[in-house]
C-alpha cells in the first residue's frame, strides 16, 4: 500500500521532526551494538600492537593482545569478532600449506579466545592470500588461479579452523563450489553446528588496498583478482551467486564492499530474506578517517550515518573497523 499524506496544512511532516524525542519515536532504522562484527588483525609475537599506516586507529595485535581485544569487544556487547592474520612472509608458499596448519596464527588465536573469552563468537576469513607467495586467494598454476585445487585447500583450512573452535567461517575466496564442499566436509567431520557466512557477492574492488597492507598481501600480489571476484558493473550476477551459496549450505551471506554496493544489499535481502551482512571495507574506513583528520567532515557523525545506511538497505549486520567506537558511543547515548 502506498503511504498517504494529508494535503498541507493538515499534513505537516515537520511536526514529527520538531524534537529529538519525536524523531526517535518515528525513526525507521537504527544501529545497535548487536549489529556489529569487529575485524581484528592478528600477528605473531607477544605484547605487540602496531598501527596499520593506511588505517589510522587500526592495529595488528599479537595473540595475547587479540585476546584482550576480544574481551574488550565482549564487555562492550559486540557479539562477534573476525580474525584476519598477518602472516610472516617466510611462511608464505606457492602451495599455501600454512593456511591449514593447526598451529598457525589464526588457529592459535581462535583457541585462546575460546578459552579466555567464551562469551564472544569468533569468525574467520577463509582465503589463501595471507599464506600465498603470489598474494592471490587461490592456488596459481602457470598464471591461472585454479579453482578445484584451491577448493580442496580451502576445505582443509575450514576444517582446521572448525577444529580450533571457530563459530563462523567466512569464505572470502570466490571460488566456485567451495560452500558445498566445505559444508559436506564439516558435516562429515562432526562440525554440523559451525556456521558459514559466505562472502557470496565480493567485487573486484579498488576499496581493498589498506586491508591488503594490513595482512601483508599487497606487496606479494601479482596481477589482479578479476578472474574470480565479481565485476563491479554486475548486479544480477550477485543474485545468482547468493542463490547458489544458500543452496550449497551457507547460513548467512555477505556483500563486499559495503557503501558502494548498497543497491546489492537491498536486492539480496528483498529477494532471499536470508541473514544478509555487508563489510565496510578498509578503503571506506580510510576515506572517512582521512577526511575527518583533515577537518572536512565530522568523523563521528559520518561513522554512525554510514552504518545506519547499511541497516536501511536491509543488512542484518555490518563488519566494521569502527565497531568498538560505535559500541562506546551507543553506550554513552
Amino acid at each position: 500500500m502506498r503511504p498517504t499524506l494529508a494535503p498541507y496544512p493538515a499534513g505537516r511532516p515537520r511536526r514529527l521532526r520538531r524534537t529529538a524525542p519525536l524523531r526517535a519515536l518515528v525513526r525507521e532504522t537504527s544501529i545497535g551494538v548487536d549489529d556489529l562484527i569487529w575485524p581484528v588483525f592478528v600477528r605473531d609475537g607477544s605484547g605487540v600492537r602496531e598501527e596499520v599506516p593506511s588505517m589510522p586507529g587500526v592495529f595488528r595485535r599479537s595473540v595475547d593482545l587479540t585476546v584482550a581485544a576480544a574481551a574488550e569487544a565482549a564487555e562492550l556487547g559486540i557479539p562477534a569478532i573476525c580474525l584476519c592474520p598477518y602472516t610472516d612472509p617466510a611462511l608464505k608458499t606457492a602451495g599455501c600449506e600454512e593456511a591449514w596448519n593447526p598451529e598457525n596464527l589464526c588457529n592459535r588465536a581462535i583457541r585462546e579466545i575460546r578459552r579466555q573469552v567464551p562469551g564472544i563468537a569468533v569468525m574467520t576469513d577463509i582465503a589463501l592470500d595471507p599464506y600465498n607467495i603470489n598474494g592471490h586467494d587461490g592456488i596459481v598454476r602457470d598464471g591461472e588461479i585454479v579453482n578445484d585445487e584451491t577448493v580442496g585447500c580451502l576445505v582443509k583450512m575450514a576444517l582446521a579452523q572448525a577444529d580450533a573452535g571457530a563459530d563462523i567461517l567466512g569464505p572470502s575466496d570466490m571460488m566456485d563450489g567451495r560452500i558445498g564442499a566445505m559444508r559436506t566436509a564439516l558435516e562429515t567431520a562432526g562440525h554440523s553446528n559451525v556456521t558459514i557466512m559466505s562472502y557470496a557477492a565480493k567485487y573486484a574492488s579498488a576499496f581493498y588496498g589498506p586491508f591488503r597492507d594490513a595482512v601483508g598481501a599487497s606487496g606479494a600480489l601479482t596481477g589482479d583478482k578479476k578472474t574470480y571476484q565479481m565485476d563491479p558493473g554486475n548486479s544480477d550476477e550477485a543474485l545468482r551467486l547468493i542463490e547458489r551459496d544458500l543452496s550449497e549450505g551457507a547460513d548467512m551471506v555477505m556483500v563486499k564492499p559495503g557503501l558502494p554496493y548498497l543497491d546489492i544489499c537491498r536486492r539480496v535481502k528483498e529477494t532471499f530474506g536470508a541473514p544478509t551482512f555487508a563489510y565496510q571495507v578498509s578503503g571506506e574506513y580510510a576515506m572517512i578517517e582521512a577526511a575527518a583528520a583533515n577537518g572536512w567532515i565530522d568523523g563521528e557523525k559520518v561513522m554512525l550515518e554510514s552504518l545506519a545506511a547499511f541497516r536501511r538497505a536491509g543488512c542484518d549486520g555490518v563488519l566494521t573497523y569502527f565497531a568498538p567506537r560505535v559500541a562506546r558511543r551507543l553506550r554513552e547515548g
